[in-house]
């Protein structure tokens, strides 16, 4: 007995190591089969339209979890790994995605970045949106916070695209898609930019219709600075049309002896009497010695120094009068420091330097100064000031056009009417004698236009 007990101990000791060997072959088999079951049902699947995709192979059995779009789609991924060669019984864990009732997509603009939220229908469609979003704003960064649901109405992804062209046109808003309606907010970057997206709108795709937009347009901005250092007056921002354009343009040639840096640019949204109101703000500017002009809308906001303290009273009682109803102004004016006195020789260099860069201007054939000269004339009662011990003649000078005595009568009352013009500054009006000189003293020929306005003349002549 005891013999056939010790018998018995070796053999099943002999059996441990057979099991082990077989135990180990059976996993040495096994586990290249699931691998090449694994690989083709991931193969059987490339066609299919799924997200969240697992496959699990236990032996020659699968299990396969993902989220499908929609059911037709879910059969028939289960059916794809169904028919792999090999595969015994497929465990289906597949679901639907769930359906968003309202479907909203949403593309929102700030001031740093684009983000994309809401619902997209596919995760290609996820990654075109995406894509097509950075490449209408280059550059900047697109957010993407977008989830997957079913639901979305049909040609969504066209509507989304053609709203993703108009982001671009917006600084800050706001783009949604609630099923088949658009929302629309925020503000337009440039003038102009609100028009272009309701033009846009206009061809979303059948079945979508606008709910609402609120898209602001900027501010419509005129800007004219004068920088007395640069001797330059530099005009940017906007206006309405070219005839416009030209109308400022000539405006402020004849307003300012300094040189005109024109960077206008034409565009559309601006307020009614817009050219009247730009012009008559010129012309307060060009009183000043240095100074800034912008009109925002229907408000003008002037700051700068006058050039002595009557000036800057006049400019702020004045300044309102000359703009079109509901229009507001917000007048800054200071003074600029009084330069200090100078002798009599230098005065008249002053007086020479002014009047050979610009011209007092008056109506034609008439002793009515232009109000367009106000800054000359204005430049002229500062330099006067400076030399207080002086006795000026102001000598007026015509073409030779018309009867001589009616000539000599003209230049004489527009040499008066500029006296008048000092006197009313404050300027004591004994230091000051007006002559006409008709067109006896010509500077230029009178044959031709141009020689004609140089010898339609006002010139101060210290004595």
């Amino acid at each position: 007995m005891q013999k056939l007990f010790r018998w018995a101990s070796k053999w099943w000791l002999g059996l441990i190591p057979l099991a082990v060997m077989w135990g180990f072959a059976a996993w040495n088999n096994t586990v290249p089969v699931e691998a090449d079951l694994s690989a083709r049902s991931a193969a059987a699947l490339k066609d299919t339209v799924l997200d969240k995709t697992r496959i699990a192979v236990d032996g020659r059995d699968i299990s396969l979890a993902a989220d499908a779009f929609s059911e037709e789609g879910r059969r028939d991924a289960v059916a794809a790994v169904e028919s792999v060669p090999g595969v015994r019984l497929v465990d289906d864990r597949t679901r639907l995605v769930a359906e968003a009732k309202p479907f909203v997509w949403n593309a929102e603009r700030d001031v740093v970045r684009v983000t994309l939220s809401g619902s997209a229908p596919l995760p290609a469609m996820k990654g075109r949106l995406t894509e097509a979003a950075r490449k209408e704003l280059g550059g900047v960064e697109v957010a993407d916070q977008m989830g997957l649901a079913r639901g979305a109405p049909p040609r969504f992804e066209a509507a989304a695209m053609l709203l993703l062209d108009q982001i671009g046109k917006l600084k800050d808003g706001k783009i949604t898609i609630s099923d088949s309606k658009v929302s629309l907010s925020g503000m337009a970057r440039d003038l102009g930019g609100r028009e272009a997206i309701a033009a846009a709108l206009k061809n979303l795709p059948e079945g979508f219709a606008v709910a609402a937009n609120d898209v602001k347009a900027p501010p419509y901005i005129f800007q004219a600075y004068k920088d007395p250092v640069a001797a330059t007056v530099t005009l940017t921002g906007y206006v309405p049309d070219n005839d416009v354009h030209a109308s400022i343009a000539s405006s402020a040639s004849r307003k300012f002896s300094e040189k005109i840096v024109d960077n206008l640019k034409a565009s559309i949204g601006a307020p009614g009497s817009f050219n009247t109101a730009v012009v008559a703000a010129l012309g307060a500017l060009s009183r000043l010695s240095t100074g800034t002009l912008v009109v925002s809308d229907r408000e003008v906001k002037l700051s700068g120094d006058a050039l002595y303290e009557g000036a800057a009273n006049d400019i702020r009682a004045g300044l309102g009068k000359d703009f079109p109803k509901a229009w507001q102004y917000k007048p800054e004016i200071t003074v600029k420091p009084a330069a200090g006195p100078v002798d009599g020789s230098v005065c008249q260099q002053l007086f020479s330097e002014l009047l050979g860069k610009g011209r007092i201007r008056f109506e034609a054939k008439r002793s009515t100064i232009d109000p367009d000269s106000a800054g000359l004339l204005d430049r002229l009662i500062e330099t006067a000031l400076r030399c207080p011990t002086t006795n000026i003649e102001v000598a007026g000078h015509t073409d030779s056009d018309g009867e001589d005595a009616f000539n000599r009568a003209l230049s004489e009352k527009r040499a008066q009417a500029v006296i008048d013009y000092l006197v009313k500054a404050g300027l004591p009006a004994d230091r000051f004698t007006a002559v006409g000189y008709g067109s006896t003293q010509p500077v230029a020929g009178n044959d031709t236009d141009v020689g004609k306005a140089q010898n339609r003349r006002i010139e101060f002549l210290v004595r």
